[in-house]
């Protein structure tokens, strides 16, 4: 009795699982979709579009470290609007103990492309690091004010 219990579930479970063909298949409405992938990306990079947030104070404040090791390309999620010809990024690292970023900017009539590196601080290549995210900010200097351009990852 037993076996014919689960050849019966077995077969419900088969049935069940059938295709559909494509007309069948449900469409994700878009403010759906938008909510699922919120982050959409440079066509010309594929790096995320970052966006533009109030400028309230954001996590752990960094200073440039441009003698950063093991450097690696890190997108940065969000910025926003600093004193002067500056712009402040938001991004996830570790600690400011063991951790360091650096930023280049490149600036056209249009565009703020920065491009945010991350690594180890050469004083913590000895040390012991916790494995902590934080999320951090660095204040990028500008050439010129910010205005209407857009900023992006590079």
């Amino acid at each position: 009795m037993r076996v014919i219990a689960l050849a019966v579930l077995a077969c419900l479970a088969v049935a069940g699982c059938g295709s559909t063909s494509s007309t069948d298949e449900p469409t994700i409405p878009p403010e759906i979709a938008s909510a699922v992938d919120p982050s959409p990306t440079h066509p010309s990079s594929g790096m995320p579009v970052p966006s533009e947030v109030p400028g309230e104070e954001f996590g752990t404040v960094f200073t440039a470290r441009p003698d950063i090791v093991r450097a690696h390309p890190t997108p940065f999620e969000s910025w926003s609007r600093a004193d002067g010809n500056k712009v402040a990024i938001h991004f996830v690292t570790g600690t400011p103990e063991c951790y360091g970023a650096d930023a280049t900017v490149t600036e056209t009539d249009t565009t703020v492309t920065i491009s945010l590196r991350t690594g180890s601080l050469p004083e913590s290549a000895d040390k012991m690091c916790i494995l902590v995210a934080v999320f951090g900010t660095l204040e990028v200097p500008l050439q010129a004010p910010l205005g209407d351009r857009r900023v992006i990852n590079g």
